[in-house]
């Protein structure tokens, strides 16, 4: 099964990376969370499986489209 790419919707700084390698994410579960224009702004996961690859960290800035995180859908 292909892997799924969690993207950021905006730019923004990364505040908080909530998952680590090996980690078992549900629907919804909490990724990233970005602050941008003074407002914090969960990115939730829309598939359940394994996180294969974190690509960010606190204080990274990201562009509309980067790639964040990658799953392995169960």
């Amino acid at each position: 099964m292909a892997h799924i790419h969690i993207v950021s919707e905006l730019v923004a700084n990364v505040m908080n990376v909530s998952v680590a390698v090996g980690d078992s994410v549900e629907v919804g579960d909490e990724i990233v969370v970005e602050e941008s224009m003074k407002m914090e702004i969960p990115v939730l996961t829309e598939v359940a499986g394994t996180v294969v690859e974190v690509k960010v960290e606190p204080g990274d800035v990201v562009q509309e489209g980067e790639i964040l995180a990658v799953i392995e859908p169960s």
